[in-house]
């Protein structure tokens, strides 16, 4: 006869105990016990043809979290609707921002219906099932942030803002002006960042979003910097000999070491890891435009953003 040993009654709330030595597990990613955010590029030829669908420019495997996935807090799509065509989109996430690369129709949000064309840009809050017509053939910029809520194992249920339209012709203006100004002061860095009212301590486009719009002039050589977001970047317009530079060091004199170039693209994507020092270079003979959109909303609300530039002499920026 076999006598039932007796249960601990607080083995369930052991099993998953683990203990480390602090050094070694202090720092996971030094050790490769969690990965780090891989180098990707994303091609314009992923929304040029084919269907109406959503591309995800998907790096979950290298990350080794659920996708799809371009960052641990986000991810970046090509989205392609065909002209008379429509598409509906429905993410757990709490900001989803799209930027029109081109094309022309309309978004359903909720009760609302958003007009939108070339150039515009479009933010929504959580909302019900969203739905995207379009009148001619259209590519978004899609990012949304519901590999943040994923991880985090919450669901998006209240609406921390409200729509938002950020118009081409208005996005332009403001970088015009910005650029006016910067040629009276000889500055290298132009651009405007969107923001939202709803913003006031971030002074971000969400909670969670950053997004900028830019202009790398004729012959520029932007010094590097860098910040603890991750930069999903897409080109707009470039000529030939536009492109970056990016690493984890920098040098005593304020040069990227052994540096991995990014040769620029129209209407392709990149990603710059968090905490890699970057510099942006043009040798086209045009100006050329750019949108890095990266989770510095949530790093900024964090004090976590530590953001570095390098000066002209060759310092770093405290």
């Amino acid at each position: 006869m076999t006598i039932a040993q007796p249960q601990n009654p607080l083995e369930p709330l052991l099993e998953n105990c683990r203990y480390f030595e602090y050094t070694q597990a202090a720092d996971p990613i030094g050790s490769g016990t969690i990965s780090k955010l891989p180098f990707a590029n994303f091609g314009s030829e992923l929304h040029r043809t084919g269907g109406t669908r959503i591309i995800p420019l998907d790096v979950s495997e290298q990350l080794r979290c659920p996708g799809p996935a371009t960052s641990p807090a986000l991810c970046a799509n090509f989205v392609r609707i065909l002209a008379g065509e429509s598409l509906e989109t429905l993410f757990n996430a709490t900001s989803l921002l799209f930027y029109v690369m081109y094309g022309s129709g309309r978004t359903e949000f909720d009760d609302l219906t958003i007009p939108w064309q070339t150039g515009d840009f479009v933010v929504l809050p959580v909302g019900k099932d969203i739905r995207h017509v379009a009148d001619s053939d259209s590519a978004f910029y899609l990012v949304h942030d519901q590999p943040l809520l994923t991880y985090l194992g919450v669901t998006a249920d209240r609406p921390c803002f409200k729509p938002t339209l950020y118009t081409a012709e208005d996005s332009l203006r403001e970088l015009a002006a910005a650029q006016k100004a910067a040629e009276t002061v000889n500055r290298n860095r132009i651009s405007v960042l969107l923001a939202n009212k709803a913003m006031d301590q971030t002074l971000t486009v969400t909670h969670t979003l950053w997004a900028m719009l830019g202009v790398l002039p004729n012959g520029a050589v932007q010094l590097p910097h860098r910040h603890q977001s991750v930069a999903l970047d897409l080109i707009l317009d470039c000529a030939p000999g536009c492109y970056t530079l990016v690493g984890p060091q920098i040098s005593a004199s304020g040069q990227i070491v052994n540096p991995t170039r990014v040769d620029w693209q129209p209407y392709s994507a990149f990603i710059t890891p968090p905490g890699y020092w970057h510099a942006h270079f043009n040798e086209s003979g045009k100006e050329a435009h750019l949108l890095p959109l990266q989770d510095a909303g949530l790093q900024t609300y964090l004090r976590s953003l530590d953001i570095k530039f390098v000066l002209p002499d060759g310092s770093v920026s405290r």
